[in-house]
């Protein structure tokens, strides 16, 4: 527990609450249905206040042709409850995920965000979209709010292995 939250591992019962945050933030998150975060909720993180889920996060393996030979999972669905925000939220969820991604040892770990000088933080940087094309195909291919994720103002960043060592 710290600063009055503790980050958790979601359960079944609280995908309605994940659904909120994330509905609660369309400028900033690609949508999610409640059928999607209940068959991935064993890749989501909380963090709750009080009995109330105040801050999310999940994560997803980038899809690989062949063999895993350059491994990458993305950081996702990232909110917090306007009342949780300025008290370490963000910062606990990202570190609780990035701990939980680590072990899976990928070559990078990856995200896309509009606000780059968060990440930075966790030792993200800047990367050309291009580098994450299995990315712009799985999730930012079906984007409506762009006509292209070269469009798209979301900056890409990645976390590289001699980062998180």
């Amino acid at each position: 527990m710290s600063a009055g939250f503790e980050i958790r591992e979601a359960t079944f019962a609280d995908a309605g609450a994940v659904f909120a945050l994330i509905r609660a933030n369309p400028e900033t998150l690609v949508p999610r249905s409640k059928s999607d975060i209940l068959q991935n909720i064993d890749r989501f993180l909380v963090a709750a206040a009080e009995g109330e889920v105040v801050g999310v996060v999940s994560w997803g393996v980038l899809p690989e042709l062949g063999s895993a030979r350059h491994p990458s999972v993305e950081i996702k669905s990232l909110a917090v409850a306007e009342s949780a925000r300025g008290r370490g939220t963000g910062r606990a969820l990202i570190e609780a995920a990035i701990e939980r991604i680590e072990h899976l040892r990928p070559e990078q770990i990856v995200a896309l965000t509009f606000v780059p000088d968060f990440f930075r933080r966790f030792g993200f940087r800047e990367v050309a979209k291009e580098t994450l094309m299995h990315k712009l195909y799985t999730g930012c291919l079906n984007c409506t709010r762009y006509d292209s994720p070269f469009t798209c103002p979301e900056i890409a960043m990645a976390r590289l292995a001699e980062a998180s060592a």
